[in-house]
Protein backbone atom coordinates (compact mmCIF):
# COMPACT_ATOMS: atom_id res chain seq x y z
CA UNK A 1 0.00 0.00 0.00
CA UNK A 2 1.39 3.40 -0.95
CA UNK A 3 2.30 5.79 1.86
CA UNK A 4 2.09 8.89 -0.33
CA UNK A 5 -0.10 11.77 0.75
CA UNK A 6 -0.78 15.40 -0.20
CA UNK A 7 1.87 17.77 1.10
CA UNK A 8 1.33 21.20 2.63
CA UNK A 9 4.94 22.32 3.14
CA UNK A 10 7.87 20.98 1.13
CA UNK A 11 11.57 21.55 0.56
CA UNK A 12 12.48 21.37 -3.12
CA UNK A 13 16.10 20.38 -3.78
CA UNK A 14 17.49 21.51 -7.13
CA UNK A 15 20.98 20.74 -8.39
CA UNK A 16 22.98 23.46 -10.08
CA UNK A 17 23.28 21.22 -13.13
CA UNK A 18 19.49 21.37 -13.49
CA UNK A 19 19.88 25.05 -14.39
CA UNK A 20 22.72 24.49 -16.86
CA UNK A 21 22.41 25.41 -20.50
CA UNK A 22 21.12 22.57 -22.66
CA UNK A 23 23.89 20.39 -24.01
CA UNK A 24 26.34 21.61 -21.39
CA UNK A 25 27.06 21.49 -17.68
CA UNK A 26 27.73 25.15 -16.98
CA UNK A 27 25.94 28.47 -17.06
CA UNK A 28 22.28 29.27 -16.44
CA UNK A 29 19.62 28.53 -19.05
CA UNK A 30 16.89 31.19 -18.66
CA UNK A 31 14.26 28.93 -20.24
CA UNK A 32 14.88 26.12 -17.74
CA UNK A 33 14.87 28.52 -14.80
CA UNK A 34 11.62 30.03 -16.07
CA UNK A 35 9.96 26.61 -16.39
CA UNK A 36 10.95 25.59 -12.86
CA UNK A 37 9.90 28.99 -11.50
CA UNK A 38 6.51 28.78 -13.18
CA UNK A 39 5.81 25.38 -11.62
CA UNK A 40 6.89 26.57 -8.18
CA UNK A 41 4.67 29.64 -8.52
CA UNK A 42 1.70 27.48 -9.50
CA UNK A 43 2.17 25.40 -6.35
CA UNK A 44 1.71 28.40 -4.10
CA UNK A 45 -1.04 29.97 -6.20
CA UNK A 46 -3.26 26.96 -7.01
CA UNK A 47 -2.32 24.39 -4.36
CA UNK A 48 -1.55 26.67 -1.43
CA UNK A 49 1.68 24.76 -0.83
CA UNK A 50 4.41 26.38 1.24
CA UNK A 51 7.70 25.95 -0.63
CA UNK A 52 11.30 26.21 0.48
CA UNK A 53 14.05 25.66 -2.10
CA UNK A 54 17.70 24.67 -1.78
CA UNK A 55 19.77 25.19 -4.91
CA UNK A 56 23.16 23.73 -5.72
CA UNK A 57 25.97 25.51 -7.53
CA UNK A 58 27.57 22.78 -9.63
CA UNK A 59 26.86 24.63 -12.87
CA UNK A 60 29.00 27.50 -11.56
CA UNK A 61 31.69 26.04 -9.33
CA UNK A 62 32.11 22.54 -7.92
CA UNK A 63 34.42 22.97 -4.98
CA UNK A 64 35.47 19.32 -4.77
CA UNK A 65 37.02 19.49 -8.25
CA UNK A 66 39.18 22.47 -7.31
CA UNK A 67 40.19 20.73 -4.09
CA UNK A 68 41.26 17.66 -6.08
CA UNK A 69 43.65 19.89 -8.01
CA UNK A 70 45.33 21.25 -4.89
CA UNK A 71 43.17 24.22 -3.88
CA UNK A 72 42.46 24.59 -0.17
CA UNK A 73 39.20 22.70 0.42
CA UNK A 74 37.61 25.43 2.52
CA UNK A 75 38.33 28.03 -0.16
CA UNK A 76 36.99 25.77 -2.90
CA UNK A 77 33.80 25.03 -0.97
CA UNK A 78 33.20 28.72 -0.27
CA UNK A 79 33.48 29.37 -4.00
CA UNK A 80 30.81 26.72 -4.53
CA UNK A 81 28.57 28.41 -1.96
CA UNK A 82 28.80 31.67 -3.87
CA UNK A 83 27.78 29.78 -7.02
CA UNK A 84 24.55 28.73 -5.29
CA UNK A 85 23.73 32.38 -4.63
CA UNK A 86 23.91 33.16 -8.36
CA UNK A 87 21.40 30.38 -9.04
CA UNK A 88 19.19 31.49 -6.17
CA UNK A 89 18.99 35.06 -7.47
CA UNK A 90 18.14 33.82 -10.97
CA UNK A 91 15.36 31.64 -9.56
CA UNK A 92 14.09 34.43 -7.32
CA UNK A 93 13.73 36.80 -10.25
CA UNK A 94 11.90 34.21 -12.35
CA UNK A 95 9.46 33.26 -9.57
CA UNK A 96 8.63 36.88 -8.87
CA UNK A 97 8.02 37.49 -12.58
CA UNK A 98 5.55 34.60 -12.31
CA UNK A 99 3.66 36.56 -9.66
CA UNK A 100 4.83 35.09 -6.34
CA UNK A 101 6.82 36.86 -3.64
CA UNK A 102 10.13 35.30 -2.64
CA UNK A 103 12.97 35.71 -0.21
CA UNK A 104 16.54 34.51 -0.64
CA UNK A 105 18.24 33.64 2.64
CA UNK A 106 21.95 32.92 2.72
CA UNK A 107 24.11 31.11 5.24
CA UNK A 108 26.93 33.57 4.45
CA UNK A 109 26.18 37.20 5.22
CA UNK A 110 25.69 39.28 2.04
CA UNK A 111 22.99 41.73 2.99
CA UNK A 112 23.16 43.72 -0.25
CA UNK A 113 21.54 40.84 -2.16
CA UNK A 114 19.82 38.57 0.37
CA UNK A 115 18.65 38.11 3.94
CA UNK A 116 20.75 36.15 6.42
CA UNK A 117 19.27 32.75 7.25
CA UNK A 118 17.06 33.05 10.32
CA UNK A 119 14.81 30.07 10.96
CA UNK A 120 11.88 31.94 12.50
CA UNK A 121 11.95 34.52 9.73
CA UNK A 122 11.95 31.76 7.10
CA UNK A 123 8.95 30.11 8.77
CA UNK A 124 7.07 33.43 8.79
CA UNK A 125 7.76 33.99 5.09
CA UNK A 126 6.42 30.52 4.28
CA UNK A 127 3.28 31.14 6.32
CA UNK A 128 2.71 34.31 4.29
CA UNK A 129 2.89 32.37 1.03
CA UNK A 130 6.37 33.47 0.03
CA UNK A 131 8.82 31.04 -1.54
CA UNK A 132 12.03 30.94 0.50
CA UNK A 133 15.22 30.07 -1.38
CA UNK A 134 18.08 28.91 0.83
CA UNK A 135 21.50 29.68 -0.65
CA UNK A 136 25.18 29.35 0.28
CA UNK A 137 24.71 25.86 1.70
CA UNK A 138 25.16 25.65 5.45
CA UNK A 139 27.89 28.29 5.32
CA UNK A 140 30.51 25.72 6.25
CA UNK A 141 32.93 23.73 4.07
CA UNK A 142 32.72 19.94 3.66
CA UNK A 143 28.90 19.94 3.67
CA UNK A 144 26.99 19.45 0.43
CA UNK A 145 23.76 21.12 -0.63
CA UNK A 146 22.11 17.70 -0.19
CA UNK A 147 22.92 17.93 3.50
CA UNK A 148 21.74 21.55 3.47
CA UNK A 149 18.40 20.40 2.02
CA UNK A 150 17.93 17.83 4.78
CA UNK A 151 18.93 20.30 7.49
CA UNK A 152 16.71 23.14 6.24
CA UNK A 153 13.77 20.80 5.62
CA UNK A 154 13.92 19.64 9.24
CA UNK A 155 14.30 23.18 10.54
CA UNK A 156 11.24 24.50 8.69
CA UNK A 157 9.15 21.41 9.50
CA UNK A 158 8.75 20.37 5.87
CA UNK A 159 6.75 17.22 5.31
CA UNK A 160 9.11 15.93 2.60
CA UNK A 161 12.12 16.73 0.45
CA UNK A 162 11.36 16.82 -3.26
CA UNK A 163 14.57 15.94 -5.11
CA UNK A 164 14.28 17.04 -8.75
CA UNK A 165 16.62 15.12 -11.06
CA UNK A 166 17.20 14.28 -14.71
CA UNK A 167 15.74 10.78 -14.32
CA UNK A 168 12.28 9.63 -13.25
CA UNK A 169 13.19 8.03 -9.95
CA UNK A 170 15.65 5.77 -8.15
CA UNK A 171 17.02 2.76 -10.07
CA UNK A 172 19.07 -0.23 -8.99
CA UNK A 173 21.65 0.79 -11.62
CA UNK A 174 22.29 3.78 -13.86
CA UNK A 175 19.43 3.58 -16.42
CA UNK A 176 21.53 5.48 -18.97
CA UNK A 177 24.14 2.74 -18.93
CA UNK A 178 21.93 -0.25 -18.08
CA UNK A 179 18.72 -0.37 -20.14
CA UNK A 180 17.36 -3.19 -17.96
CA UNK A 181 17.72 -1.24 -14.72
CA UNK A 182 14.72 -1.49 -12.40
CA UNK A 183 13.02 1.59 -11.01
CA UNK A 184 11.74 1.55 -7.46
CA UNK A 185 8.30 2.97 -6.66
CA UNK A 186 9.26 3.00 -2.97
CA UNK A 187 12.47 2.14 -1.14
CA UNK A 188 13.75 2.53 2.40
CA UNK A 189 16.69 4.65 3.52
CA UNK A 190 18.79 1.70 4.68
CA UNK A 191 18.57 0.07 1.24
CA UNK A 192 19.61 3.35 -0.39
CA UNK A 193 22.68 3.49 1.85
CA UNK A 194 23.57 -0.20 1.58
CA UNK A 195 23.26 -0.22 -2.21
CA UNK A 196 24.96 3.16 -2.58
CA UNK A 197 22.21 4.34 -4.94
CA UNK A 198 23.32 7.97 -4.92
CA UNK A 199 19.94 9.50 -4.10
CA UNK A 200 21.64 12.07 -1.85
CA UNK A 201 24.88 11.95 0.07
CA UNK A 202 25.12 9.66 3.09
CA UNK A 203 24.94 12.49 5.63
CA UNK A 204 21.68 13.77 4.12
CA UNK A 205 20.16 10.28 3.93
CA UNK A 206 21.10 9.58 7.54
CA UNK A 207 19.55 12.86 8.71
CA UNK A 208 16.32 12.04 6.89
CA UNK A 209 16.29 8.47 8.19
CA UNK A 210 16.94 9.50 11.79
CA UNK A 211 14.14 12.06 11.66
CA UNK A 212 11.64 10.12 9.52
CA UNK A 213 11.66 12.73 6.75
CA UNK A 214 10.62 11.21 3.38
CA UNK A 215 12.27 12.06 0.06
CA UNK A 216 10.57 11.94 -3.32
CA UNK A 217 12.95 11.61 -6.27
CA UNK A 218 11.38 12.61 -9.59
CA UNK A 219 12.09 13.99 -13.06
CA UNK A 220 12.23 17.76 -12.61
CA UNK A 221 11.64 19.02 -16.14
CA UNK A 222 8.55 16.96 -16.95
CA UNK A 223 5.71 19.47 -17.05
CA UNK A 224 3.46 19.29 -13.98
CA UNK A 225 5.58 16.78 -12.05
CA UNK A 226 6.18 18.99 -9.03
CA UNK A 227 2.45 19.55 -8.62
CA UNK A 228 1.73 15.82 -8.99
CA UNK A 229 4.20 14.97 -6.25
CA UNK A 230 2.68 17.58 -3.92
CA UNK A 231 -0.78 16.13 -4.56
CA UNK A 232 0.43 12.71 -3.45
CA UNK A 233 0.33 11.09 -6.88
CA UNK A 234 2.64 8.15 -7.63
CA UNK A 235 5.40 10.08 -9.39
CA UNK A 236 9.05 9.06 -9.14
CA UNK A 237 10.38 7.13 -6.14
CA UNK A 238 9.39 7.59 -2.51
CA UNK A 239 12.22 7.03 -0.03
CA UNK A 240 11.07 6.38 3.55
CA UNK A 241 12.02 4.63 6.76
CA UNK A 242 10.02 1.64 5.50
CA UNK A 243 7.83 1.06 8.55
Amino acid sequence: MSTRKPLRRVLLKLSGEAFAEKGGSTGVDPDIVQQVAREIAELTQSEGTEVGVVVGGGNMVRGARFAERGMDRSTADHMGMLGTVINALALQDAIERAGVQTRVQTAISMQAVAEPYIRRKAMRHLEKGRVVIFAAGLGAPYFTTDTTAAQRALEIDAQAILKGTQVDGVYDADPNQHPGARRYDEIDFLSVLNQDLGVMDATAISLCRDNDLPIVVFRLLEEGNIRRVVRGEAVGTLVTTGH
